[in-house]
């Protein structure tokens, strides 16, 4: 897919975990590209506040604002004639989304705090960790951009879904590693391998970079054997603390339900809500205790509304839990 479309100027929008390799594919994207000779400008989103990116993208004429002392062209600009790479898009601003629909449909913008109108060519390819029609439904994302930016979407699978590739890689990175150390290349014992092909990489294909990096920087011989990778990859440390606490509260769950039909009898023909609402109760407690009773982040976590969430509190009455 992304041969197919690197020749055009179609806007590309790119979707996978953290460290799937977004970035490697939009740099594939320029490069395959007629647009290869020009620039490539990459804009992490997510990195700057709201006035900060909106300068950053569109730059801002001298006196705009206080720190303003001259005027200084924006990523958009220094893109003209190639392409810029919008990195977690998700993390713009529902306000700034409005110019960013201007720039992809009319191909223009004006500084802040000035009022010439500047034309651009410059081809954009946005990413993001996260569903936006999820964020369309949490009122978080325009629906009208997220049409303009989907125009070809690419989806980077997780590196647990495509493990045939992780001796390539290895590979790939055993070489590239060797190289920029000095050392000479060593071979991956099967045991190695075998780890490396089982485990899950939540991390994906930068994990996997770091710990091949960090087996060929403590290997003392010509081979990268077991010993040398992360306990948790060989199945022997603690689970980490987020996969615990998820687990708990799976155990936990399954012992209040488990519970609580016990207690209803088999006469009750409330069973299913009974349940729900004593297993949403439980959810939403432990939840509040991680985040210390944040309301926000709560609801962040639970991936509803804070409105909803502040209802089911008072549902629950859980007031003073939150406090």
């Amino acid at each position: 897919m992304t041969r197919k479309v690197a020749s055009t100027s179609a806007t590309v929008l790119l979707t996978g975990e953290t460290g799937t390799g977004k970035e490697l594919i939009a740099r594939a994207l320029h490069e395959l590209s007629p647009r290869a000779t020009g620039p490539f400008i990459r804009v992490n989103c997510g990195a700057l506040s709201e006035s900060l990116l909106e300068s950053e993208l569109f730059g801002h004429a001298k006196g705009a604002f206080t720190s303003a002392i001259e005027t200084r062209t924006g990523r958009f600009e220094a893109a003209h004639g190639g392409t810029i790479f919008l990195d977690e898009i998700n993390s713009v601003s529902y306000q700034l989304q409005v110019k960013l629909l201007r720039v992809l449909q009319e191909h223009e913008f004006e500084r802040v705090g000035d009022t010439r109108t500047i034309r651009v060519d410059t081809r954009v390819i946005a990413a993001t960790n996260v569903d936006l029609q999820d964020e369309i439904q949490r009122g978080k994302f325009r629906e009208d951009l997220f049409y303009r930016l989907n125009v070809i979407p690419i989806y980077l699978p997780a590196l647990r879904e495509r493990s045939d590739d992780i001796p390539d890689l290895v590979t790939f990175f055993v070489r590239r590693y060797s190289l920029a150390n000095g050392l000479p290349v060593p071979q991956m014992t099967a045991d190695a391998l075998r780890y490396l092909v089982q485990y899950d990489w939540p991390g994906n294909v930068r994990e996997l970079q770091n710990y091949i990096e960090r087996a060929l920087v403590l290997s003392s011989s010509n081979e990268i054997t077991a010993d040398l990778l992360p306990q948790h990859v060989r199945g022997l440390a603690p689970v980490r603390i987020g996969r615990r606490a998820a687990e708990d509260l799976e155990s936990l769950c399954t012992e209040l339900v488990s519970r609580r039909i016990a207690e209803i009898g088999e006469d009750s023909s409330d069973v299913y809500n009974q349940v729900v609402n004593l297993v949403e109760k439980e959810l939403i407690l432990q939840v509040l205790r991680q985040c210390q009773g944040v309301q926000t982040r709560t609801a962040t976590r639970l991936g509803i509304n804070r409105n909803t969430l502040h209802k089911k509190i008072e549902d629950h009455g859980l007031t003073a839990e939150s406090r």
